[in-house]
């Protein structure tokens, strides 16, 4: 069983998690839901379309306009509360690598926080602990945050991976945070080169052989571009093709952009691998 915050999963579910982007600067959207309302009406989409979670950032991960704390939250705390009063039922989760942060928008109804940054404020596990929240432990190789990685290596990236997100597990699990509620993120393209997120891929299966569950973040990654030689808009069959192999080892959750084209996908190759049944199948016996 899974639980994000108020919210309860079972093994044998997939869930799609969509991206809200409260910057006027994020890289896939060029801004298009920084106004607060079309930010909402994103919400209302995906959450029609069947996305489970929602996560929301106000603060883009590459180098950028300097934004602080009280920045961050004033584009993400009050707009946080709002999603919660009208999608009781969803998950709302927070991009935020702040523990400030954290606490501000899981006091606002927040499930869940999505640290993409590998714990580099060690009090957000204490923050997620305090508010019964869930928690993303990713891997970026110890980078700083919002820095792009240059000339980084590893002996074995899955390896570093591996044992950098269960170590940060363990503290989250150490400091209060409920087992059910902690996953995993080997963090593609943070503090990677694209053969590290393509070796990263490949053996995914390494990461869910950890036993905790795994989320992918693959939506138009610049390691799908730089493999196809393809710019941001155009990487979605490359998106889909990685999603397809983290979908056969075992991931959980799916960090996306398109929440359709990646539930089909992943209710595709679910059900190949055999822990999802056909939605129906009546071919032959009728």
């Amino acid at each position: 069983m899974l639980r994000l915050g108020r919210h309860e999963f079972g093994d044998d579910e997939a869930l799609m998690m969509a991206i809200v982007n409260r910057t006027p600067d994020s890289f896939f959207d060029k801004g298009a839901t920084w106004a607060e309302d079309a930010a909402f009406e994103r919400v209302r989409l995906v959450a029609s379309q069947g996305a489970e979670i929602v996560d929301i950032g106000g603060i883009k991960a590459a180098p950028g306009a300097e934004i602080d704390a009280a920045e961050e939250k004033s584009r993400v705390v009050d707009f946080v509360a709002r999603v919660r009063e009208e999608f009781p039922t969803l998950v709302i989760s927070v991009d935020t690598w702040r523990a400030e942060v954290g606490d501000a928008v899981c006091a606002a109804g927040a499930d869940l926080i999505n640290d993409a940054w590998g714990g580099a404020d060690p009090e957000l596990v204490d923050v997620a602990a305090a508010h019964g929240a869930a928690i993303v432990c990713t891997h970026t190789g110890g980078v700083t945050p919002r820095t792009r990685p240059y000339r980084i290596e590893y002996d074995d990236v899955v390896r570093s991976a591996v044992d950098d997100t269960v170590a940060y597990a363990q503290r989250a699990l150490d400091a209060g945070v409920a087992k059910e509620s902690i996953v995993i993120d080997p963090a593609h393209d943070f503090g990677k080169n694209t053969f590290h997120s393509l070796e990263i891929t490949r053996r995914l299966g390494e990461m869910v052989a950890t036993g905790w569950p795994v989320l992918v973040s693959l939506s138009n990654k610049d390691f799908v571009g730089e493999t196809l030689d393809l710019p941001v808009g155009e990487r979605l069959l490359g998106t889909l093709a990685a999603t397809s192999v983290c979908a056969m080892a075992g991931a959980r959750i799916y960090r996306v952009h398109q929440v359709t084209e990646t539930r089909q996908t992943v209710d595709m190759v679910w059900t190949i691998a055999g822990r999802r049944r056909p939605a129906r199948a009546i071919r032959g016996l009728q």
